[in-house]
């Protein structure tokens, strides 16, 4: 890149920056080789000139399309003219032949529509804005037209771009080659399908992009004569066999291994999976799920795909069967058994190896002989020897590597198959998918092999840059023999030399069973000790450096050897081959004993050497296109340009490169007209005249005094450097023409400036002393005003005083005039209604004392019946014993004298229904009942006291027609007494089941059967003083007599002991009956048949509640 060699104070430049890698300033001050500079961001930086860069000022705001457009080729103009277009949403960049694509880290659609794809078809390159499908389109133009095979190389690091950007390309092959009216899995439809189905067993997120392609790829797309698509063949490179065992955080394994995870629910359960995080080849990073990603849907689209690329049902299943196998396998773990040997470490590694070889339909025995034991074959004898647990973990783990591996080969050759090859095709596409050049902190065998590859594919660029120039120089008809070239040949001998290269030295090494990583490296600093390619750090061991040509990698050789081997463990091959399952048992074939001899040791450097051979070879016979994609930023987000990252991918995709060599030849090169348009200011002298384009810039570059240049025919090519001395000469020029202009316009506008300020100092003169008039002619005007106003507002505020204080005395004689008169009003209405309270008073006072005296003496009557009566029932219920012991009729006899009068009875009052109500429903669950307590029956005897039968005597007995009804209806009453015991018979029985069956219920229920007894006493001891009366009222019907006496209403005497039925209510709350106060009034008042209606709703009640389906809860509530 050219240094500039005239840098005057005005020049615009570019300095390095900390920062922002570059910056653009303005030269302030020039001292010998040292520049002041005032950057864009206002700060003065101090730098030597040879690290300075020309900037164009006239460069367009939105950038070139083309950056070979540029008048300044240097770093700094192409990473400021990419960061340009970046800002606008224009991703895609040439710089000649060479499209730079940078990724945008969001979607823009319209970039990719059928629309586009249209515009794009037969358009010659720079006719539309740089973008892929234009390079699809010139190799398939260039097909069509030379009759010859191009190809694409689509590089870049990580997170570029790459497997989107060949996506587009070939869904834009697809559409100029695609079968129009053809349906179905056509050719072009299964090579589009095959890429979702390689990236869920080839792509894993890595720390630098969620879906990066862990190998290479070459898509060979074959066409025939008419241009339509007749074939395809895909082929891989170098996948990363070790992301199966052993991932970092956050990356994740590869894509598959989630989506089974993800699968329908019946999948799971037939493969024994779960949760992701159960599995130890998943769980090392705590990445599970992608933002913006769904697995369970990618899986049914990789299904989809796995269709329409020709893959069987039955084959998915297998596919997926064994990756679930390899899943199950991971979590299998060793313990340390008897001298040195590995066990099962527990029932879950058990379980695991049991599914293992389920899902390879292999025998588990066998399957744990292969992981813990070796088999050494020796001129002597056969040893199996056991593995410690660290040796069968390492088998394990390079077992599901080797199943990885051939499943990922077995889908790439079934792919192929699929597809199927043109055998008569002439030409073809190829799409080169592959890594890019690779430094990170530790950088092992994959970095090596991945960069060799991109020093391969960096001398093919190259030449190809070189060849472009050349064939640029060739139509100018300019002389270009002296153009050096940087060729890195000596990089990859370092590598690839046979004998001698790093490839040789390493499988040499891996020949000798004792080797270690320490003597290979010891053996790289011995043979490249004074290599200029190759450095050895201080203090190392096992690392090793190599300078590539986008700078130095340090690579650590402590896996190189276990990496480079290449063989399948005999025990493994044998467990596997001989597997029930046909798609495992074809995964490894059994081998011949010689093929088992050759292949003992399989290099894979050496193997992956030929392979990138055979690519070279491919990509020599076609005719080149190349793709750099470049990533933006380390964030993997939108609108975000980070200088240095750039600028390193830019180094590392030879784009930088590619400069440079044009830098070594004519770097600047303008069409005459563009020449003289830019600097024909230089020879003023040659506008005046009529010269011929040539001629005219020939003159100009000799009145400069520059050499080296060279005249095309249509073009003059400009060494480095000697544009921007042009510049510098036109700045020059330009500037002293602007310091006479300046001149002028400085002196003319100085006098405009003067006669424009004396104009204004008048009209200002004469507005204020206007204004100073109209200030005082307004002042007199509003003092008069004052005045006028002041005597207005003085005399309306006397008013007001006035009117107030008028207003005032008002209203104050009004209410004190109104209190008086309310105070005569309230004194006259409290005097009335103390009159009127008084006269109510005495009048209750009246009333109340009339009242108590009569009801003191109704109760002192009452109690004085209530005592005779009680004396004539003992005397009657002595004889009626008596009587009792003759005859043993006289039981039924007393039951019907009972029963009738209560019929025939009329209570005058209220008290006397209540009283019977409550004693029939006592009666009613007496019936249900057995056993009565002795304490109730004494408590019984004191309610019935107090709370006697009062009767009206007056009504006579009508007749024996009335007890032979009454008989009948007694023995109803027994029949139906007889039944309702047998019901509490039941009752008792469910009562007993029920506790037998909830330890619950038990204690409830034993306190209920303790107050069914107490009460059955209780009713038994009421039952026997009834039968007292009820022997007083046969003795009292017998002696009409006695009628006249008896025949006033026995009175309830209220003052009885309360005390009893305190502690009645207090024992049980359950069982306490209301004792209603009995009148005349209220006995009078209920109906004849009160108690039979009574003593049936409550038999009602009995027979509703033992028909309920819960019996225990109906016994329960009952009580």
């Amino acid at each position: 890149m050219g240094i500039p060699q005239e840098i005057s104070v005005g020049s615009h430049v570019w300095v390095g920056d900390s920062d922002l890698a570059w910056i653009d300033g303005i030269v302030t001050n020039v001292d010998g080789a040292e520049v002041e500079i005032q950057t864009s961001d206002g700060r003065m930086v101090t730098t030597n000139l040879s690290k300075l860069y020309p900037k164009d000022v006239e460069a367009p705001a939105g950038g070139v399309d083309d950056m070979t457009k540029l008048p300044y080729l240097h770093e700094p103009a192409v990473l400021y003219n990419l960061a340009t277009r970046y800002e606008i949403n224009e991703i895609y960049t040439y710089c000649g032949n060479i499209l730079i694509a940078i990724n945008p880290f969001q979607v823009l659609s319209h970039l990719y529509d059928v629309y586009l794809m249209e515009r794009y078809k037969g358009a010659h390159i720079g006719e539309l804005s740089p973008h892929v499908f234009a390079i699809g389109d010139i190799a398939y133009r260039a097909m069509i037209n030379e009759g010859k095979s191009n190809s694409i190389l689509v590089s870049g690091e990580s997170g570029a771009g790459k497997t989107e950007t060949t996506k587009m390309l070939m869904l834009y092959l697809a559409y100029l080659g695609g079968h129009a009216a053809a349906e179905g899995r056509t050719i072009e439809r299964k090579v589009l399908e095959s890429n979702p189905v390689l990236e869920a067993f080839g792509n894993a997120k890595t720390v630098r992009n969620n879906n990066s392609s862990r190998f290479g790829k070459f898509v060979e797309i074959q066409f025939d004569k008419r241009g339509q698509i007749s074939g395809a063949a895909i082929r891989t490179y170098l996948l990363e066999k070790s992301r199966v065992c052993q991932i970092s955080d956050p990356e994740r394994n590869y894509h598959c291994f989630y989506l089974l995870c993800a699968a329908p629910l019946e999948e799971i359960e037939r493969y024994k999976l779960g949760d992701p995080k159960s599995f130890h080849y998943l769980n090392q990073s705590s990445c599970y799920e992608l933002v913006g990603v769904d697995d369970s849907h990618d899986y049914l689209a990789t299904r989809k795909a796995m269709d329409i690329v020709g893959i069987s049902e039955k084959e998915q299943e297998a596919i997926f069967r064994v990756v679930a196998a390899i899943l199950h396998l991971g979590n299998i773990a060793f313990a340390k058994g008897e001298e040195d040997s590995s066990i099962l470490q527990d029932d879950k590694s058990k379980f695991h190896l049991q599914m293992t070889a389920e899902l390879l339909m292999c025998d588990p025995q066998a399957l744990e002989v292969a992981l813990c034991k070796r088999v050494m074959i020796t001129p002597e004898e056969i040893i199996k020897r056991s593995l410690d647990p660290l040796g069968a973990a390492i088998s394990r783990d390079g077992l599901a590597k080797t199943i990885y591996s051939r499943l990922f080969d077995w889908l790439v050759n079934k792919i192929n198959v699929s597809i199927g090859q043109d055998p008569h095709s002439k030409f073809l596409i190829g799409v080169l998918d592959i890594y890019g050049f690779e430094s990170f902190k530790t950088n092992s065998f994959e970095q090596f092999c991945i960069n060799f590859t991109n020093e391969k594919l960096q001398q093919h660029f190259n030449q190809h840059v070189f060849k472009m120039e050349q064939a640029v120089y060739k139509t100018e008809e300019i002389d270009w023999s002296y153009v050096e070239f940087f060729d890195n040949q000596d990089v990859l001998d370092l590598i690839e030399k046979k004998p001698g290269g790093i490839i040789s030295l390493l499988d040499e090494t891996c020949m000798f069973p004792k080797s270690t990583h320490e003597t290979f490296a010891q053996k790289l600093y011995q043979t490249f000790k004074d290599h200029r390619r190759f450095v050895k750090p201080k203090l190392a061991r096992t690392e090793f450096t190599v300078v590539h040509y986008a700078g130095e990698v340090q690579y650590q050789a402590d896996q190189f050897l276990d990496k480079n081997k290449d063989y399948v463990v005999p025990e493994h091959q044998d467990l596997l081959s001989a597997s029930k399952c046909s798609f495992v048992a074809g995964l490894f074939p059994q081998l011949s004993e010689e093929t088992a001899k050759s292949s003992k040791f399989s290099s894979i450097g050496s193997r992956f050497k030929l392979q990138l051979q055979q690519l070279m070879d491919i990509l020599n016979s076609t005719e080149p296109h190349y793709i750099r994609c470049i990533k933006p930023n380390n964030k993997l987000k939108p609108e975000i340009f980070e200088n240095f990252n750039v600028l390193q991918q830019l180094r590392s995709g030879g784009v930088l490169e590619a400069i440079r060599v044009k830098c070594k030849g004519y770097p600047t090169h303008r069409t005459f007209t563009e020449f003289l348009n830019r600097f024909a200011i230089l020879a003023p002298e040659i506008l005046e005249g009529n010269y011929e384009e040539k001629l005219a810039c020939k003159w100009i570059m000799e009145k400069m005094g520059l050499s080296m240049y060279q005249m095309g025919t249509t073009k003059i090519f400009l060494r480095a450097g000697q544009m921007a001395e042009l510049d510098a000469r036109k700045a020059k020029i330009l500037g002293e023409s602007a310091k006479v202009v300046q001149k002028q316009i400085r002196s003319h506008l100085t006098r405009k400036h003067y006669v424009g300020l004396c104009k204004a100092s008048i009209h200002i003169q004469t507005a204020w002393r206007g204004k100073l008039a109209r200030e005082l002619y307004k002042d007199t005007k509003n003092k008069a005003a004052a005045v006028k106003i002041q005597k207005s507002f003085r005399r309306q505020v006397a008013r007001r005083n006035y009117i107030d204080t008028k207003s005032s005395a008002i209203v104050l004689q009004t209410g004190m005039r109104a209190m008086v008169a309310r105070n005569e009003f309230r004194y006259n209405a409290q005097n009335n209604a103390a009159v009127i309270i008084q006269a109510y008073w005495r009048r209750h006072s009246s009333v109340s004392f009339y009242k108590k005296i009569k009801k003191a003496s109704v109760l002192s009557q009452s109690m004085f019946r209530r005592r005779i009566a009680r004396r004539n029932l003992k005397e009657q219920k002595m004889a009626a014993r008596d009587e009792e012991e003759e005859d043993g009729t006289l039981e039924q006899v007393e039951e019907l004298i009972y029963v009738e009068p209560e019929k025939e009875l009329t209570f005058e009052g209220q008290e006397k229904a209540k009283f019977q109500h409550s004693l029939l429903d006592v009666q009613n669950k007496a019936d249900k009942t057995n056993a009565f307590p002795d304490k109730e029956r004494e408590e019984a005897e004191k309610v019935y006291e107090l709370c006697p039968i009062i009767e009206d005597i007056s009504s006579p007995i009508q007749g024996a027609s009335k007890i032979e009804n009454l008989t009948a209806e007694v023995e109803k009453l027994k029949a139906l007494l007889l039944g309702e015991k047998k019901r509490a018979d039941e009752y008792e029985k469910k009562h007993a089941e029920a506790q037998e069956l909830s330890e619950k219920r038990h204690k409830k229920l034993e306190e209920t059967e303790r107050r069914v007894y107490q009460l059955q006493d209780s009713l038994n001891r009421l039952l026997f003083c009834m039968s007292d009366q009820f022997s007083q009222l046969k003795t009292i019907l017998s002696s009409p007599s006695n009628s006249t006496s008896t025949s006033q209403p026995i009175v309830r005497d209220d003052s009885f002991d309360t005390s009893d039925d305190s502690d009645a209510s207090s024992s049980d709350s359950d069982f306490t009956f209301p004792a209603s106060v009995l009148t005349s009034a209220n006995i009078s008042s209920l109906p004849p048949n009160a108690l039979k209606l009574i003593v049936k709703d409550v038999s009602a009640t009995e027979v509703t509640g033992s028909e309920d389906s819960d019996k225990e809860e109906a016994f329960d509530d009952y009580f």
